[in-house]
């Protein structure tokens, strides 16, 4: 019987975002972000993350402090068909689910005259628990097919079940610090950093067994796979920004660079058995990649942001705005970013209009397109593109502190991909909840 892979089965776990942004970046960081989604021109608390170098331009010195809790809910969905699935059209489904009750994040910043340093602290990638109850479509047929080889086509779907889950938690977080400068009237730059912590954990089985009504087989366990792994790894972001404020426009750029992660294994249990065989823990162990001190690379992709605010009113405000994720360039387990077909590409826009003077209501909408491609796309780790809207509101409590209320959903478009045993279509589904308070003392 053919070795049964899990090693990607993992990686899923390992690759998804929770929030908005690339493959593996966070770019919702403050509620401000969900209730508008073009915050690359702004000129507020928020701009710690997203645009930096606009710190220099805050309303007045002293200390600004904001503190956000984000709520994300997210499903991934497969539908594969494989000859041996006894479902109807043998099409068989299988669903994910990715949750992150409170996700916390914290910026500051103290600006005194010309010079503004500010940090924070935030969840930059990942962000949740995702549970897979059923297993993955790909290592359902792969059981099943090497099933049938071994017994020369003999055995049918009805003969055998097989029984797999898999839990993981993956947590990016990112403590940042920088320096903004006002250089005269209608230019500021910015240089700072950021240091990336990974810390992420799996559990997952799999069993293959022979039905009970078989005489003599019953219960026989075919295949197995146990996986008991945490994984952790850091690495640090250089950034670099710069504004440009002109009357009633704004410009806001950012790039942070390529921060090179390797994640390394701290296993308690990675066991694959065959015909109830406890394979070597050697290069053919199919889990070897998971043994205790092996590296994995999952780079974070360097990230070009351009954004422009125009004050239509002295009640109204809109924003377009640009990221580039440049994946091509980053490492990925597998070497699979060579084959994307370029890297992320992200359009947004929003608008708020004050209301009053106490509330500000606003919405906005971005675009997300990956590069993806058919030899990028599996169950192990999939994408879909998509569009994302948001709304929500400011509120002014008092003259020194408002609250932000923001809900934010996406909506993906659904990947088809033709395989030589059957076809397989990818899914998802992402909403999330958010609100912060910003304190000027």
């Amino acid at each position: 019987m053919r070795k049964i892979s899990l090693i990607g089965f993992v990686m899923l776990i390992v690759s998804i975002p929770t929030f908005a942004g690339g493959l593996l970046t966070n770019t919702n960081q403050h509620v401000s972000f969900l209730r508008m989604l073009a915050r690359g021109a702004s000129i507020d608390i928020d701009g710690v993350y997203s645009n930096p170098a606009g710190l220099a331009f805050l309303p007045g010195d002293g200390l600004y402090l904001s503190l956000n809790g984000q709520s994300a809910y997210q499903t991934r969905n497969i539908s594969t068909t494989f000859p041996l699935f006894p479902e109807e059209g043998n099409r068989r489904y299988y669903k994910g689910t990715a949750s992150a009750p409170f996700i916390p994040s914290f910026q500051g910043a103290y600006k005194k005259g010309d010079w503004t340093i500010s940090g924070s602290f935030a969840v930059v990638g990942g962000g949740g628990k995702a549970s897979f109850d059923d297993g993955l479509g790909m290592f359902d047929s792969m059981i099943m097919g090497n099933i049938s080889q071994a017994s020369g086509g003999q055995i049918t779907p009805s003969m055998y079940s097989i029984n797999s889950a898999m839990d993981g938690s993956q947590f990016i977080y990112g403590v940042q610090l920088g320096l903004s400068y006002k250089i005269n009237d209608w230019l500021s730059v910015f240089a700072g950093g950021r240091m990336n912590y990974f810390s992420g954990g799996y559990e997952g089985f799999l069993t293959a067994t022979v039905n009970s009504n078989i005489p003599n087989l019953g219960g026989t366990e075919l295949a197995a796979i146990e996986l008991d792994c945490d994984q952790t790894g850091w690495g640090i972001t250089p950034i670099l920004g710069a504004d440009v404020k002109l009357g009633k426009w704004n410009i806001g750029l950012k790039y942070e660079f390529l921060t090179n992660l390797n994640l390394e294994n701290k296993t308690r249990k990675a066991e694959v058995r065959a015909s109830g065989v406890a394979m070597p823990d050697d290069e053919l162990n199919p889990l070897a990649s998971f043994k205790d001190g092996v590296n994995t690379p999952s780079d974070i992709p360097a990230l070009l942001t351009a954004a422009v605010g125009y004050e239509i009113l002295p009640t109204l405000r809109a924003s377009v705005e640009y990221h580039h994720f440049f994946d091509k360039a980053a490492g990925m387990a597998g070497g699979k970013e060579k084959a994307l077909k370029h890297g992320t590409h992200e359009f947004l826009l929003g608008a708020e209009w004050d209301v009053t003077k106490q509330l500000t209501l606003s919405g906005g909408f971005q675009r997300t397109d990956y590069g993806l491609a058919d030899d990028f796309q599996s169950d192990i780790s999939f994408s879909c593109d998509s569009y994302s809207l948001g709304f929500g509101a400011a509120i002014k409590m008092t003259k020194h502190l408002t609250m932000n209320v923001a809900y934010f959903w996406t909506n993906y478009s659904d990947y088809d991909k033709i395989t030589a045993t059957g076809s397989t279509t990818y899914s998802r589904t992402n909403k999330v909840f958010g609100l912060g308070v910003d304190y000027k003392f």
